[in-house]
């Protein structure tokens, strides 16, 4: 199969997709067993928009995996002490590391030129987080001693940001939601007009969660920034989409459509709000295809936005069909 970085086309997308999930649809257990459920003949299969999406709550309850390979790393979601968490399992790390490194570089430049540092407390009490391990892995790829981790330290960062502002690198911040909120809270002055800031989103249970358009308004108003960005990526993807504000730029090897919320197996059209529906090719040893708990729209040139997550009180049928298989 040809490589997924190599894609130049949304036809080669196509191509590549569809083979992956006959391959999948043969080799990942979870994934056959639930296309036997739906009665569906997986070689009848020739368009993505005829594939079915794996509801991604599967990942909380089944280890989803090819079968005969060995599961080097396991990425958990974030989750209290009582929910059960969504796991991972990875096969390849090195097609992780391809994966976000070459997205991420296509966007910012590359990490050699840049000064990254990370304000993602809640994720560096977890080990296991797939974000905190592309963000270090990010951050060594600068090879710059200026770039780090700043846990709950908000004074440091700030004082090193403000060492920063006149350097010719390029500066990055990657930060959850509610450690940025706090950060304008307790500094009320602050000019980050040089900084590229990239939320995370999250209140992580630390307060209301505001929304997208909310949040970025707070932040461009105490920081000075004419513009915050956003990575949309999750512990069961491979691959991230990015943006400059409101609107998701996919990696080239991922593509996000959006389905009925009342009919999961129907597609809407572009500009309608539907449940989010991702093929990340790089879950190449997992499951492509899945069909997440976020709300949004898609355009017609592939990017897509995010308005809002499903009320599961609502919606209970793909919790149904998880204990069925």
């Amino acid at each position: 199969m040809k490589s997924i970085f190599e894609i130049n086309s949304p036809q080669e997308f196509n191509e590549l997709a569809v083979q992956l999930f006959h391959h999948q649809a043969s080799s990942v257990q979870v994934f056959k067993d639930f296309l036997s459920f739906l009665n569906l003949r997986s070689s009848n299969i020739t368009e993505i928009s005829d594939i079915p999406c794996l509801p991604i709550q599967f990942f909380k309850k089944k280890h989803i995996i090819t079968e005969g390979l060995e599961t080097k790393t396991i990425f958990r979601s974030s989750g209290t002490s009582t929910s059960v968490t969504s796991e991972h399992l990875v096969h390849d790390l090195g097609l992780y590391e391809k994966s976000f490194r070459t997205f991420f570089e296509s966007t910012y430049g590359s990490c050699e030129d840049l000064v990254i540092l990370a304000l993602l407390p809640s994720y560096l009490e977890r080990e296991d987080s797939s974000l905190v391990y592309m963000v270090n892995r990010l951050i060594e790829l600068t090879e710059n001693s200026h770039s780090g981790f700043y846990k709950n330290n908000y004074e440091a960062l700030v004082s090193k940001i403000e060492s920063l502002i006149k350097s010719e690198k390029r500066i990055v911040l990657f930060g959850v939601t509610f450690g940025l909120l706090e950060v304008i809270e307790k500094y009320t002055s602050l000019d980050w007009s040089h900084v590229t800031i990239i939320e995370t989103g999250g209140m992580k249970g630390r307060g209301r969660e505001l929304t997208r358009s909310e949040l970025h308004k707070h932040l461009k108003t105490h920081l000075r920034v004419s513009e915050v960005h956003s990575e949309y990526g999750m512990t069961e993807l491979l691959s991230q989409g990015y943006s400059n504000g409101e609107i998701f730029t996919p990696a080239p090897w991922m593509k996000v459509m959006t389905r009925e919320v009342d009919d999961p197996f129907t597609y809407t059209a572009h500009n309608r709000t539907g449940g989010i529906n991702v093929i990340d090719l790089a879950n190449l040893d997992s499951c492509a295809f899945l069909a997440t708990d976020d709300l949004g729209k898609t355009q017609e040139n592939g990017t897509f936005e995010v308005l809002g997550r499903f009320d599961h009180s609502d919606v209970r049928g793909c919790n149904l069909l998880v204990q069925d298989i």
